[in-house]
């Protein structure tokens, strides 16, 4: 039989945090609350479901905290009345599952169930993902330019041409990506703007 994970709850309203922290428990939940990202980065989980307030750039900060940590969980958004746009961005940005609040414990417990199941498959894909999307943010704009040429197979002087700047300056730049990203090769780089979905 399959362990039931454990929850981390991100909400930065006391009254909904209680409330949804009880009908988890009720679940058989194992259940972390939060206020916010900053209160979770200083126990960041290695295992577990998170059960987010879809507020602001909640979601995104999640996904790149995730990067950086090099632990991915699944991501499970919330909000009141959300719009079809609203739950769009959220998984997008990288939410896994969409619960309109306020929530039936049924309808919670599938989607935790969901998250649960889809994390199986999904958890190494996102994981790279998001290593590869913190990767890529370290890069100035022209450099993450410069890396999509290579990753499209130009050689320098057609990079160059593209973008307007001589090869020499393009071979700077390929050499920054690469220090910047703690890589030795260019195929390594190549990797990470693919696993980053930087090629169109």
């Amino acid at each position: 039989m399959e362990q039931i994970q454990p929850v981390v709850l991100i909400d930065s309203a006391i009254r909904r945090r209680v409330a949804i922290s009880r009908k988890l428990r009720s679940g058989g939940r194992h259940v972390e609350p939060f206020e916010d990202i900053a209160d979770l980065t200083l126990v960041w989980p290695h295992s577990g479901l998170i059960l987010a307030l879809d507020e602001g750039d909640t979601i995104a900060t999640l996904v790149t905290r995730m990067g950086t940590t090099g632990t991915w969980l699944p991501i499970i958004a919330y909000a009141e009345n959300p719009s079809p746009d609203r739950v769009a961005q959220a998984i997008l940005d990288g939410a896994i599952g969409y619960v309109a609040w306020p929530f039936e414990d049924s309808e919670l417990a599938d989607a935790l169930e969901n998250a649960q199941q889809r994390a199986r498959s999904l958890g190494s894909t996102r994981l790279r993902e998001t290593t590869a999307r913190s990767q890529v943010e370290l890069l100035t704009r022209r450099e993450r330019e410069v890396l999509v040429g290579v990753a499209s197979g130009l050689s320098n002087r057609m990079i160059g041409e593209k973008l307007h700047i001589s090869p020499r300056t393009v071979e700077i730049h390929r050499a920054n990506v690469l220090t910047k990203m703690g890589l030795h090769r260019s195929s390594e780089a190549i990797r990470i703007a693919i696993e980053a979905s930087l090629l169109k």
